[in-house]
Order: C-alpha cells, then sequence, then structure tokens
C-alpha cells in the first residue's frame, strides 16, 4: 500500500472511531430499548392446523421477541455486545449488562433453540442464523466473566445453528445473490468469524460452498444495482466475502475479473448512495442500510486490496461518501429504519 493509501485508510479508521466513540451511548440506547419492545411485530410462522399461531411474540421467543422481527432483535443484542467490547467506556454499561443477563437466561435461550430447530425457525436461514452465530462470536470475543456465563447458556442455541447450518449447506445447490435477507454471501461472511473460532467444520462447509459458488465470477452486472428494496449490494457483498477467502494477490485478481471498471469508478450506480424516497414505508427503507452495508463493504475491500492498487483510493472514497448517506438516519427516523439501522452503522464504524 503506498504512503497516501496507507494514510487516506489510516484517516477513514481515526474519523469512523470517533463516530463509534460520540455515538456509542445513543446506538446502545436505540438497541436496548429495541429488544424490550413487543409491539409492533411482524412474526413468520408456519400454521400446522387451526390456532396453531403464538398469542404474542414473547410467548414463541423470549429472548429475540421485539426490534418487529426475530432477526433484527438479534442483530440488536449483537450491537450491544460489540459495543461493550468496542467502546465499553462510552456507554451505560453496567445497565446493558443487567439487560443482557436478564435476556441470556439458559430457559429462554432453550426456547430459542427449540424455535431455531423448527419448522418456523428455518424462516430465519441464512440471514437471522448467521447474525446468531454472530452474537456469540462477539460473546467469545467479549471474554469476560459475564460473557463466559452467557454462552454458557447460549450452548443449545449454537448447536442447533451449527446443526442446522451442516444439514442445509450440502442441499444448497445454487447461491441466493439479491441484496435483501437470503443474500448468501452477506450470510457466509457473517457467520465465517464465528465459525473460524469454534466450528472447524463449519469453517470448512462455508469456504467449499462459497469458492464453488463465485469462485469462477466475472462480470458482475453491478450497473443494474440497486434494486428499491436492496439492503444489500450483491456485487460487493460477494466481493467481501471472497476478500476474506482469497490470498490478497489472488483476490485482486479475481476482482478485476468480477468488477473490471471500479478503479475508473464504474459502474457509477455503485458508488453512488441509494435516494430513499420514504423511510416509513420498510421496504423502501431498506436503502438506508444498502448505504450503511455498502460503507463497510468499500472499507473492507480498500484493506483487502495489495499495495498500490488503484481501487483502494476510489473504495476509501466510496466508503466515506455512503456512510456520511446513512448515519443522519440511525437515530430520530422512523421505526421502519430505527429498528435495525444501527447494526449496520456498528458494522462499518467498529469494524
Amino acid at each position: 500500500m503506498t504512503v497516501q493509501e496507507s494514510a487516506d485508510l489510516g484517516q477513514l479508521g481515526r474519523e469512523w472511531r470517533v463516530i463509534l466513540r460520540d455515538r456509542a451511548g445513543d446506538y446502545a440506547r436505540i438497541a436496548a430499548g429495541n429488544i424490550q419492545r413487543e409491539f409492533p411485530a411482524h412474526v413468520s410462522h408456519l400454521m400446522t392446523g387451526p390456532g396453531d399461531f403464538p398469542s404474542r411474540p414473547a410467548d414463541r421467543t423470549p429472548v429475540f421477541f421485539g426490534s418487529l422481527d426475530w432477526h433484527s432483535c438479534v442483530e440488536m443484542h449483537w450491537l450491544l455486545v460489540r459495543l461493550l467490547r468496542t467502546a465499553p467506556d462510552d456507554l451505560p454499561a453496567a445497565e446493558i449488562r443487567d439487560l443482557l443477563h436478564a435476556q441470556f437466561t439458559a430457559g429462554k435461550l432453550l426456547a430459542e433453540a427449540e424455535f431455531v430447530a423448527g419448522r418456523s425457525g428455518r424462516g430465519e436461514r441464512p440471514y437471522g442464523w448467521a447474525w446468531a452465530l454472530a452474537l456469540i462470536h462477539e460473546l467469545a470475543e467479549l471474554g469476560d466473566a459475564d460473557a463466559t456465563g452467557w454462552l454458557a447458556a447460549m450452548a443449545p442455541l449454537e448447536t442447533a445453528l451449527t446443526t442446522g447450518f451442516l444439514a442445509w449447506l450440502p442441499k444448497a445447490t445454487y447461491p441466493v445473490r439479491y441484496g435483501m435477507h437470503a443474500n448468501s454471501a452477506f450470510a457466509f461472511t457473517t457467520l465465517l468469524p464465528y465459525a473460524e473460532r469454534r466450528s472447524g467444520e463449519l469453517a470448512d462447509a462455508v469456504t467449499a460452498t462459497a469458492l464453488r459458488w463465485f469462485r469462477h465470477d466475472a462480470d458482475w452486472p453491478a450497473r443494474f444495482e440497486p434494486s428499491g428494496h436492496d439492503f444489500l449490494s450483491p456485487a460487493l457483498t460477494e466481493a467481501e466475502l471472497m476478500a476474506r477467502l482469497l490470498p490478497a494477490a489472488q483476490f485482486a485478481g479475481w476482482l478485476s475479473e468480477f468488477l473490471p471498471g471500479l478503479a475508473d469508478r464504474e459502474p457509477a450506480t455503485l458508488f453512488t448512495p441509494a435516494v430513499v424516497s420514504d423511510a416509513s414505508e420498510g421496504q423502501i427503507a431498506h436503502l438506508h442500510g444498502l448505504n450503511a452495508s455498502r460503507a463497510w463493504c468499500w472499507r473492507r475491500l480498500a484493506e483487502s486490496l495489495p499495495p498500490g492498487d488503484a481501487r483502494i483510493g476510489p473504495a476509501v472514497r466510496a466508503a466515506s461518501t455512503h456512510l456520511t448517506a446513512a448515519l443522519p438516519h440511525v437515530t430520530g427516523s422512523d421505526y421502519m429504519v430505527e429498528h435495525w439501522l444501527a447494526a449496520y452503522a456498528v458494522l462499518a464504524i467498529s469494524s
């Protein structure tokens, strides 16, 4: 990496660390409020007969019942643990720990494991499952006495998730490439840190599947992004995943084939933040998340390219531009945004 590239990346990192410290308390308060807010709720449930429906979300999933839906609630718990690890002095840490103690009890987490293992829980695969493994990874990274106890209580859920993924991956003939929850690349990159630390079998299975799916991709039509409901970029999430899996020199060549115009900031649509016309409309509101997740991806790509690569500068500038577009909407926005967007902001600025 050239001196200027290193300076640009270093400056970006310093700026984003300041943002993290400045906003950590606000983001933690949003997350704490979200995970305790049971309604409104979006519940996906496979009914097997008359009356087979939970009377309220907390009856079915007593930990992850808030924040509108199961996966968003998992994300908010992940956010609290990530902030405890990365910005502990800028939080109401004692309050957060008290809340997590109340949430992460053995009985409640056993019910969550039973949900994941059941037919309705499969509706959270792969996205919600991957975030749940990311939460477990954050607890392992936190590594203090509280986290050790919480991890022990998580054991049935951890087993249900890893067993579920290992049973499903051999059946997943094709990847899902669009920019919403089912996106395969984002799920893989989200769970890989967990797998590499705690489940070599899962890490090997995910790596083999990802390389089978994506290793030979070329000329991705990113000029058609975004779609109207995207909160992930199909192009950038796949590229970010491959940056994890390939050595830097190989990744640089793969990226040249996959997105050949990046050094010239092409396609322009990939470098231009999405416009959100109505934050109260849940699907359109996803586009705020697209800006935040793109910021994270662009930063990761800049960090992963070899020294002197002409794409580093454009990637750094795109990361900054997209984060600037996303951050004003993390707090004080409509609940359709506020119940989840902070997780993507923290993913970007704390990486």
